[in-house]
């Protein structure tokens, strides 16, 4: 039996605080729920059984509502955006639309020999490469997402450090993305990145800009893995008792804007999973003439509780 949650609205306004939008600054565009991976973690539900995939008239759509909307930063996503078999167009197509273009990897997929082209467009691109790598542990990291994603990891951050991103005066930024391998919330931030920094340059080299450790979202399958584990309701109550009412002003669904692969907007990528639309109708990408405006009310949800928990997600 699932534990009864007080609504995250309502803890919010125990707080004397309010989820509304400010300045909407950066457009995340999700291009697929395929994925070479089905990592346990994974909010969507992502991996290789998907066939949800953003097309050539959405994409369209979104290059042009970017042209449109002048966002400062344009966040590329998935799935694994790689598989997008449009990803070199899209890339190219984005890049001159924002001062600042992101590409999130699980770094297996940006790995594949077939890949070297992408890998020479971000570095032409000056994209910020936003790379998962949850653990230090080859063991835990394998467990998680499957065999051999962990050596493929390092083989791929090696590629990357090869192109000089992760350099220090580079212009080339590589971030790192940690999370727990289980129901439990992450370790602190700034020991995990120091670990992280010294065990991969000493071992294999390897640099890299920054590092976020982030806790695991409990939505598609980790929602899932937590009921059939029976810990949904203890892994709740952990976000809920972490709940930091500082971390509400930094929220990214506070200035982001999140497209689905079939063009529909949402306030965030966790609220896109949840299939709860912006604004609570079902807006498509071509409909909007600019972005978002300020102060609109952002749809809310249990899951939310994640993003509130400790340092927050900014």
């Amino acid at each position: 039996m699932q534990l009864s949650v007080e609504p995250f609205n309502l803890t919010l306004a125990k707080h004397d605080l309010a989820l509304r939008r400010e300045q909407t600054r950066t457009l995340q565009i999700n291009l697929g729920l395929i994925c070479n991976q089905a990592c346990r973690h994974c909010h969507l539900s992502a991996g290789p059984g998907r066939t949800e995939i953003m097309r050539p008239a959405t994409i369209d759509a979104v290059v042009a509502y970017a042209e449109r909307s002048s966002f400062e930063a344009i966040d590329i996503t998935g799935g694994a955006p790689e598989l997008n078999p449009h990803i070199e167009s899209i890339v190219e197509r984005l890049t001159p639309l924002a001062p600042r273009l992101m590409f999130r990897s699980n770094l297996s997929a940006l790995n594949d020999p077939k890949k070297n082209r992408l890998r020479e467009q971000l570095k032409s691109s000056r994209a910020v490469i936003i790379a998962s790598f949850p653990s230090l542990n080859a063991a835990q990291t394998n467990s998680q997402r499957g065999d051999g994603i962990f050596q493929a990891g390092i083989e791929a951050l090696g590629k990357l450090n090869a192109l000089g991103y992760g350099h220090e005066g580079s212009g080339l930024e590589l971030n790192l993305i940690s999370n727990p391998t289980g129901a439990f919330l992450p370790p602190s931030q700034a020991e995990t990145e120091k670990r992280f920094r010294e065990v991969l340059k000493r071992k294999w080299g390897i640099v890299f800009n920054n590092l976020f450790n982030l806790a695991n979202v409990p939505l598609g399958r980790f929602r899932q893995w937590l009921i059939e584990k029976d810990t949904f309701n203890a892994y709740i109550e952990k976000l809920i008792s972490a709940f930091n009412p500082c971390a509400v002003e930094g929220l990214m669904c506070r200035t982001l804007v999140s497209v689905s692969w079939n063009g529909y907007l949402f306030d965030c990528d966790f609220n896109l999973s949840r299939g709860l639309y912006m604004g609570g109708r079902k807006t498509h990408v071509s409909e909007m003439p600019g972005p978002p405006e300020s102060g609109l009310p952002i749809a809310a949800a249990d899951h939310c509780y994640t993003c509130t928990a400790g340092a927050g997600f900014t």
